[in-house]
């Protein structure tokens, strides 16, 4: 069923209130939390602090094969794979004539995104992961699959509880 909206009216006699809320295909793809999962929130307790998840930002420069969708879709999923996330769902735009691609992995545990830019030779990367997935895992496989000859890596922690109890 494509969006359609269900529309709820209540009245009394001084005014009516209408509710409209959308349905969203049901056809888009879910990810079902195992049943003791329900009430974890994946908040990450690591050397003294709390923290929601840890996001790396990846620039590979003089890299290769940046222009390569199946290289590309590979290096996605092995990296899913070496961080022990989740994978839900990757969507790739080929970008012409310059051949730049565009997009994410979708995972359980939050995403990895990519923007390539073949002419010159540079990729930015997105590794966000929360849980007890390994994020770091994921640069050595972008390492591997495009051979850039310099990598920059910063390190945010996202949703950082501050004075967190453990």
């Amino acid at each position: 069923m494509p969006h359609s909206e269900n529309i709820l009216v209540t009245s009394n006699d001084h005014f009516e209130v209408v509710e409209k809320t959308t349905i969203i295909d049901d056809t888009w793809p879910t990810h079902d939390q195992a049943v003791e999962d329900q009430t974890l929130d994946h908040f990450i307790c690591r050397d003294g602090k709390v923290f929601a998840g840890t996001h790396l930002i990846i620039d590979l420069w003089g890299a290769s094969n940046l222009d390569n969708l199946e290289v590309m879709e590979s290096a996605l999923r092995e990296a899913v794979e070496k961080a022990k996330a989740t994978l839900l769902h990757i969507h790739l735009h080929h970008f012409t004539p310059n051949g730049g691609i565009s997009g994410v992995a979708v995972l359980a545990e939050s995403h990895i995104s990519v923007h390539s830019w073949p002419e010159r030779n540079y990729a930015a990367f997105d590794v966000f992961m929360c849980g007890d997935s390994e994020p770091e895992k994921a640069i050595e496989v972008l390492q591997a699959a495009f051979t850039p000859s310099d990598v920059k890596v910063d390190t945010i922690l996202r949703g950082e509880v501050e004075n967190a109890k453990q």
